[in-house]
């Protein structure tokens, strides 16, 4: 209950004053990450290169589907309504094997973050990678950290115009080449690059690169961490990925703390500190620009170059690495609880031991048994699952196709003779990029023939030669034509079949003969 006087106080503020109003959106404070080295720096590198060199450089490679199809390794062909990978070539009907692989995407995040925490945000996140990329041309034009905070600061001049006009143009140059690669995947790359240069290339293809353009150029180069940290729903959603043994980026305060500037000082006072000296080096080198040793944070992408950093001060000192390190929260309870049980958190870190091991057998080594747990391994069994699956329908599915359509209006003919007569729309699909002659047959109806519009036949066939053209669908007009003493009942189950006796692949529909009821 609130005491009278409070009351009072509360009925008296109004309800919008300043003092009661709180921003909904705090505006950007700018970030200058400083430059780091290490081993997680190296590993970015990597990726980055590795990452941007397949986005970029896809769409130029050829493979040879013959001269039916087109020789672009990687091509989605809205307008045929293929998508070619390589030697497999994906057609509308066959979507599931696309939707298998999203799946099998969502899935191996899921086993991702429950092992290794957000590494797929740290390093391979097409945001992290961009930014990264940015940050090497802002670095080059405009210094490292403390370059770029002064010259932020200082008053406009035609130096820092040039800087950063130069940074914003390559910026741009950079989006330009990241929405023109996006649609290349979906048309041959040289034909297409020849006509947006050429201005012959269709609206589309502008509008797409203009919008691929301003979106690569505000959020890798203006918004930065703030898509990150407000327009992505993955910071929210992996805490529901994590458990105790998953490894994530740790300040081990138990070692950390106290932490202190002036160690050697402290320690000739008979003070006790940890191993940070408060040197700051883990938040420079942050491009989310937050405090590690605050514990964890939704802004944190674990991308480790504040383990780069402090490792790197601490050979400096000559401490042991590892005061920020890859851990479970296992393994830092348990250092915790060795660390505060004689009532002191600064401890030798290589007396702490976890169920991994020492300190440093930890750091060093991935285990086994982090990977190997209830959760990750039904993670892995349904994503093996689904992969598998996709593979055998992959090795398994048919290359050629028969769906007939029973004509509904009249749905049989009485013929001169006597007999009756069904007509069918049949739909012939070839799907390898190469024509072939098939055989379309009766299968039971005896007595029953069949004739092909527009084709010579003999009265009496059963089957007929049709000629398919490479990566096309045929559609005839069949009539099955039954003697009246052969008609066994008003509706009469049969096949047609159709076969590739060349290579063997075979399909079969079952269709239905009618005829007046037998009286």
């Amino acid at each position: 209950m609130l005491e009278q006087p409070e009351v009072e106080r509360l009925e008296a503020e109004p309800v919008n004053s300043a003092k009661s109003r709180q921003p909904l959106y705090a505006p950007r404070k700018k970030i200058f990450p400083k430059r780091a080295s290490g081993s997680f720096r190296r590993f970015k590198w990597l990726v980055m290169v590795v990452t941007l060199g397949i986005y970029y450089l896809t769409p130029w490679l050829r493979w040879d589907r013959g001269p039916y199809a087109p020789d672009q390794a990687v091509l989605l062909d809205l307008a045929n309504r293929r998508f070619y990978f390589f030697p497999i070539e994906i057609w509308p009907q066959e979507f599931f094997f696309v939707a298998g692989l999203l799946v099998m995407a969502g899935i191996g995040l899921f086993l991702i973050t429950s092992t290794v925490g957000r590494a797929w945000c740290g390093y391979t996140c097409p945001q992290t990678v961009w930014v990264d990329l940015f940050l090497v041309v802002e670095r080059a034009i405009e210094g490292d950290r403390n370059a770029r905070i002064k010259l932020d600061s200082a008053p406009w001049s035609l130096g820092k115009l040039w800087k950063r006009g130069t940074k914003h143009l390559i910026w741009l140059l950079i989006a330009v080449a990241t929405g023109g690669a996006w649609i290349f995947y979906f048309a041959d790359a040289p034909t297409l690059l020849k006509d947006l240069f050429t201005l012959r290339a269709e609206p589309v293809a502008y509008i797409t690169v203009a919008i691929l353009t301003a979106t690569t150029y505000t959020f890798g180069g203006l918004m930065r961490e703030q898509v990150c940290t407000y327009m992505c729903p993955w910071p929210r959603i992996q805490a529901a990925m994590l458990d105790e043994n998953s490894l994530t980026v740790t300040y081990n305060d138990w070692r950390g703390e106290p932490r202190s500037r002036h160690a050697k000082k402290a320690a000739a006072a008979g003070e006790t500190v940890g191993d940070c000296v408060d040197c700051n080096a883990c938040v420079a080198v942050c491009p989310m620009g937050i405090d590690i040793r605050d514990g964890q944070q939704l802004e944190c992408i674990t991308c480790a170059l504040c383990i780069d950093a402090c490792d790197s001060v601490m050979d400096k000192i000559g401490k042991e690495r590892g005061l920020i390190s890859y851990a479970t929260l296992n393994d830092y309870q348990a250092n915790m609880t060795l660390a505060t049980g004689n009532g002191t958190h600064a401890i030798d870190p290589s007396k702490v031991r976890t169920p991994s091991g020492t300190l440093s057998d930890k750091v060093a080594t991935f285990h086994l048994r982090k990977l190997v747990r209830p959760r990750t391994l039904a993670y892995f069994a349904a994503w093996s699952l689904v992969g598998i699956g996709l593979f055998y329908a992959l090795l398994s599915r048919d290359r050629l196709e028969l769906n007939v359509a029973h004509d509904r209006n009249p749905q049989f003919v009485t013929l001169s003779d006597g007999s009756f007569r069904n007509g069918y729309t049949v739909k012939l699909l070839n799907m390898i990029p190469e024509p072939r002659t098939v055989v379309l047959s009766l299968e039971g109806l005896e007595g029953g023939t069949m004739a092909v519009v527009g084709m010579e036949q003999q009265p009496e066939d059963r089957s007929v030669e049709i000629a398919l053209e490479p990566d096309r669908l045929k559609t005839i007009k069949v009539f099955v034509r039954l003697p009246k003493n052969r008609v066994p009942g008003a509706a009469t189950s049969f096949k047609f079949t159709v076969e590739d006796q060349a290579s063997g692949e075979h399909d079969a529909y079952v269709a239905t003969f009618n005829a007046p009821e037998k009286r």
